[in-house]
C-alpha cells in the first residue's frame, strides 16, 4: 500500500488552518481532484472525485479529530481503499505546520501507473500548497467543527 507524506508551513495561526481543514465542502476550492464533499453527519462524508480523467463517489468516516491537533479518516467502500491523517503543529502565534499521510490502494492500470510515477505523492504536495495560498489570502476559517471524535 503506498504511502504519501508531505508537509507544508503556512502562515496563519493554528486554530485558523485548523478549522478551515474542518470545512469539507470547501475542499474543492483547493484540491484538485475534488468535485465535491457533502456532509452527512458529524463523522461522514459523500465525495465526488475526478482522478486521471475518471469520476468517482465514494463514503469516508472520520476516525478521529482532536482540535488543533489532527483529523483522521478512512474510506467507506469505494474502489480505492485509503485512510489517512492530517496534522497541525504550532510553530509559533502566527504560523502552523500542517502534514498530510495518507495510505491507499491503487485500483486499475491507471492508478498503479500513477502509485509507480508519484503522481499521487505531488497530488498532494500541490493540494497542499493549493490550501496554503487559500488560507493565507483570508486570514480566516470559512467556519469551523470544533467537536473533539476519539478514536
Amino acid at each position: 500500500m503506498p504511502q504519501i507524506i508531505e508537509t507544508i508551513d503556512v502562515d496563519v495561526p493554528v486554530t485558523t488552518a485548523y478549522n478551515q481543514w474542518t470545512q469539507f465542502e470547501s475542499f474543492p476550492e483547493f484540491l484538485q481532484e475534488v468535485e465535491s464533499i457533502r456532509q452527512i453527519d458529524d463523522t461522514h462524508l459523500h465525495w465526488k472525485v475526478k482522478v486521471g480523467g475518471a469520476e468517482r463517489e465514494f463514503d469516508a468516516e472520520i476516525t478521529e479529530q482532536h482540535p488543533d491537533e489532527r483529523v483522521a479518516w478512512r474510506s467507506i467502500g469505494g474502489e480505492t481503499a485509503h485512510a489517512g491523517v492530517v496534522t497541525f503543529h504550532k510553530l509559533d502565534e502566527s504560523s502552523t505546520r500542517v502534514t498530510a499521510q495518507i495510505d491507499w490502494e491503487p485500483s486499475g492500470f491507471v492508478e498503479h501507473v500513477g502509485a509507480f510515477v508519484g503522481a499521487g505523492k505531488h497530488a498532494v504536495k500541490k493540494d497542499l500548497e493549493n490550501f496554503k495560498e487559500f488560507i493565507e489570502s483570508r486570514h480566516v476559517a470559512t467556519g469551523a467543527w470544533r467537536g473533539d471524535v476519539p478514536r
